[in-house]
């Protein structure tokens, strides 16, 4: 695996983020082409359809499963919070506080935590502040 840090932590597959993409957007492209070229044809306006609703389904699909990995990651923090405080997350901590902070280590989770909570940090600006980055190699 590769080392994580604040500048390189995002995972691409690219079967589905560059491929999958690519070929819905040619594919989009061709069913306008051909409904503009062919007219309102039922076949024209159904393909058309279809790639609008693989387009939708490539959208829902990522989005379903990075809110499901953001509430899994919400549960792990807290919990991790419990087991190093004795308390849970403070509730004022937004999610994309939350999910920064996993990149934490143990010894400097608590004192960022509440830096984030008083100064209202950016994830961008926890990520920065952590010094013993802890990787995620299976957020997707």
């Amino acid at each position: 695996m590769q080392e994580q840090n604040s500048k390189k932590h995002a995972r691409y597959v690219p079967g589905f983020h560059f491929l999958t993409s690519g070929i819905i957007i040619a594919a989009l492209i061709i069913a306008v082409v051909l409904l503009v070229s062919t007219g309102f044809s039922l076949s024209s306006v159904f393909d058309l359809l279809v790639v609008l609703s693989l387009g939708l389904l490539f959208f829902y699909v990522r989005q379903f499963s990075t809110v499901n990995q953001d509430r899994i990651i919400r549960a792990e923090e807290n919990f991790r919070s419990y087991r190093l405080t004795g308390k849970a997350l403070d509730q004022r901590l937004t999610k994309s506080q939350v999910v920064a902070l996993r990149f934490a280590g143990d010894e400097e989770f608590s004192v960022l935590s509440e830096k984030a909570i008083e100064e209202n940090l950016k994830p961008s600006d926890i990520k920065k502040a952590v010094r013993q980055w802890r990787a995620d190699h299976h957020r997707v």
